[in-house]
Order: structure tokens, then sequence, then C-alpha cells
């Protein structure tokens, strides 16, 4: 495969988001975990709009059941951008929630068989490109100033192409509940090359602390890898095998993220999300603290 053809645009973005949120029941048995609110943004949203800001295009929503509201969010709603424009109220707070025509596409996985499966859901949209991969229970926010995630890996992506992966340094007592790298040659400050994937390795094991942290570029020729691969951890097609399989046939780095990560997908790091993103705003900063005041005595 020439150099050229792993230096594709990248203009699609897959979002798998058909689970079933059990961790958060009963607030998600009818409503979407990626529709709960990071303040007054639904989590999707959040990582929609980094996708924007990387110069993605089409966004690829894989589902299930019961998901529709997250399609519905980003649709235009009619009767209340009428009732908002006739009570003269600015509509301003709904333009990140428009996608122009066509640019949003749905796709399902109808049976639950892990990421890799859902991945390979998007294949037929998805086609020869190479595409992002968003996984928006992993909110990332960039540092004061700085670029999104996924612009970063768009950078290093234009510069070196092939596959790449988000990571952040995590404590080494931590390594065990994540992904981690095998780093090989370090090309810069940000960018390490990938020589293996470890998935969830004992502290003692693992090659190093660089976790996996839910931001993807990958070539196409993944999905056929995820195609014929067989179940592997917990029953599931994982994307961690898919993509192990393809180091040393093509280029494949991981990317630093400058920013923080906050895992939402876990009670605690949702609260985390809320409050650190609360502080941080000028219209809610100042009374979060002195709440957080009042509640810490």
């Amino acid at each position: 495969m020439s150099n050229a053809s792993l230096r594709k645009p990248i203009k699609k973005a897959v979002f798998p988001v058909a689970g079933l949120g059990t961790r958060f029941l009963p607030a998600t048995k009818a409503i979407p975990k990626e529709m709960l609110p990071i303040i007054d943004r639904p989590l999707i949203q959040y990582a929609v709009d980094e996708a924007r800001e990387a110069g993605i295009e089409q966004l690829i929503f894989v589902t299930g059941r019961g998901k529709t509201a997250i399609v519905e969010h980003f649709d235009m709603a009619f009767e209340l951008e009428t009732t908002m424009a006739d009570r003269h109220k600015s509509l301003e707070v709904l333009e990140p929630t428009r996608i122009q025509p066509g640019n949003l596409v749905t796709v399902r996985q109808q049976v639950p068989q892990g990421l890799g499966h859902a991945i390979w859901c998007a294949r037929a949209i998805v086609g020869d490109e190479p595409f992002a991969i968003f996984l928006p229970d992993e909110l990332m926010i960039a540092n004061p100033g700085g670029a999104g995630c996924m612009k970063q890996m768009v950078a290093a992506y234009n510069e070196h192409g092939g596959n790449l992966i988000s990571v952040l340094e995590v404590p080494e007592e931590d390594v065990s509940s994540y992904g981690v790298i095998a780093p090989g040659a370090k090309i810069s400050d940000q960018v390490t090359e990938v020589t293996g994937l470890v998935e969830k390795p004992k502290r003692e094991d693992a090659p190093s602390n660089l976790i996996i942290s839910g931001r993807y570029i990958l070539q196409p020729e993944v999905m056929r890898v995820l195609e014929g691969q067989e179940a592997g951890a917990g029953g599931e097609i994982q994307l961690t095998d898919a993509m192990a399989r393809m180091i040393g046939q093509q280029p494949f780095h991981a990317v630093t993220f400058a920013g923080r990560r906050f895992d939402c997908g876990s009670k605690i790091g949702f609260l985390e999300a809320t409050l650190a993103l609360a502080l941080e705003r000028q219209d809610l900063g100042e009374e979060v603290r002195a709440m957080a005041k009042r509640l810490l005595g």
C-alpha cells in the first residue's frame, strides 16, 4: 500500500453508541446514557463538537434499540425553534446541534458483540476511507487555548499517516484497569511508535503506563481484520485485538493528549466532569465554588 493512501484526509467518524448504560440505571432506562447532560450539553455533544473542530464532516452513529433520542438531538426541532423565534429568543444555543443535511448516518448493532463488532457494523459507510472513532464515554477536554484531542491526532496523522490512538499517562498502579501500549521509538514529545497493545495487564507485566483513551484514527483495512476475527475477551469481538494485528503491517503511533480525560462511563467520573467544567464556566464558577464550600461545611 502506498504511503499516500495511508494519508487520505479524515472526513468520517464512527461513534459506537449502542450500549445499554446499565451503570447509570434507572436514569438510562428510557434515556440513552450519551444523552445524560454534563451541565447543559449531553455527553454525545462534546464528542461531536470535538469531531467538527478536527474537520470531520460525516458522523456515523452505531446505535441500538431505544437510542433514537441521540439522532433527534441533532435534528431540526421545528416546533421548538418556531416557538423560540416567535418569542424573540436567540437560537444560537441550538447551533451546535445542527448537522449539515446528509452528514449524519446511523446503522444498527442488533446484537451486543463488543466494540470491534460495533465498528465493523459501519463498514459499508466507511468504505475505503480512513476514519476516526470516538468513544463518547471518554470526555476529552483540551487545555485552555489548546486544540481538542482529535484535532491533535489529525495533525499527527497528517505528518505520519497510518493508524493512531490517543494515550494518556496514568499512575503505574492503575494500568491494570486499561488497555496499555508497548512503546517503540519516541518520534516527538507527543508522538510515540506503537509496537504492541496489552489489555488490562498486571502492574508488573505492563509495558508502559500509557493507556488507550477512547480516540482512534484507523485505516479501512481494520474492517477486513474485524470481519474474520473470532471473539476475544469476554466472548466479544475486540477492537484492541484487531489493531494489534495491524501493528507491523502499517504505521502505528500513539498521540499523548495534551489535555484532561474524564471517564464518564463511571458515576464518579461523570460527577467529576460536571464539577470540573462547571468550575471553569464564567456564568457558573463562582456560585459552584460557594456551593461546594457550603456542602463541605
